[in-house]
């Protein structure tokens, strides 16, 4: 292909990503760090700058198919019977493999200590019913057989599974409680964010109530209706109390420094497919984020 004077200023990749827009960044990327893409007949890098009349020329390759493995990593797990796993997951791990991560995850450890999850999900997402963030503690859960997938995942679309959260946010909340409706969708200019800015996105419903107000933070628990990208952390940033730590959506650097934002699953009521019994798990607060109400008193 040769490049046309209107592209001239762009780097190699995101012209390329132009081109292949079926095909992700990373593995346009990939390809570049390969030695498949020349430019003008030699390997390019992803930044070069382009000028214009240049000839390019790509030699695609797949990536392998990818499948989640058993990994020896050590999980708690808070509840399980024949159906479901509940499990208190860290901050720092990542629930299943994708956006370069493939190993060190929830379902790498849950496959070395079960063998087999529902495979609804596909091979790189095991078990999964829904998510929590990376940096996002406590009780998740995971389905071991499809029959039970599905029948959470029912539960789930019918907003019948009662998901609390705790959040400590910047600055005192006013009103001892609220419910925040509004729409949530991918940030046109930050691509990486969520916004709930814009008159369009996914419906989205977040509850809350004051539990302790601190001299310069509020600790809330929230309970979501719906189970959008960052609800909860977008939620509350558009109120202006955004989630203390959370830097992406405005929260200034933490104090102390944890490595995290203060978000954690405390508790979620279901009924187990396999028992039909209404269950509920709770996660207890990390020792991490306790230390962090500690010093919350002292600001």
């Amino acid at each position: 292909m040769t490049v046309g004077a209107a592209d001239g200023g762009k780097r190699l990749d995101h012209y390329l990503k132009d081109r292949f827009a079926a095909v992700s960044r990373a593995l346009i990327q990939e390809w570049i760090k390969a030695g498949r893409v020349h430019l003008n007949g030699t390997p390019a890098k992803a930044s070069a700058t382009l000028r214009g009349g240049e000839s390019i020329s790509v030699d695609p390759a797949e990536r392998p198919p990818l499948k989640a493995e058993a990994e020896d990593i050590p999980v708690e797990i808070l509840y399980q019977d024949d159906s479901v796993i509940a499990v208190n997951k860290p901050a720092g791990m990542v629930v299943h493999a994708g956006a370069g991560v493939h190993s060190g995850t929830l379902v790498n450890a849950l496959l070395h200590r079960f063998g087999q999850l529902s495979l609804e999900g596909g091979d790189l997402r095991p078990g999964i019913v829904h998510r929590l963030d990376k940096d996002t503690s406590g009780v998740i859960l995971v389905a071991r057989n499809d029959a039970a997938h599905r029948r959470l995942a029912a539960q789930f679309s019918e907003r019948t599974v009662e998901k609390v959260y705790l959040a400590l946010v910047h600055k005192e909340v006013k009103r001892d409680n609220g419910v925040i409706t509004k729409p949530i969708a991918r940030d046109p200019v930050h691509r990486t964010r969520m916004t709930a800015r814009l008159a369009t996105g996914r419906h989205a419903i977040s509850e809350y109530r004051v539990l302790r107000r601190y001299p310069r933070h509020t600790l809330l628990e929230v309970r979501i209706g719906t189970g959008r990208t960052h609800q909860i952390r977008v939620h509350l940033a558009s109120i202006g109390h955004p989630v203390a730590g959370d830097t992406l959506y405005g929260a200034p650097a933490q104090q102390p420094p944890t490595g995290r934002f203060f978000l954690h699953a405390q508790r979620i009521t279901f009924v187990s497919p396999a028992t039909g019994k209404t269950i509920t798990v709770e996660a207890p607060l990390p020792p991490e984020l306790q230390a962090w109400l500690a010093h919350a008193l002292t600001e």
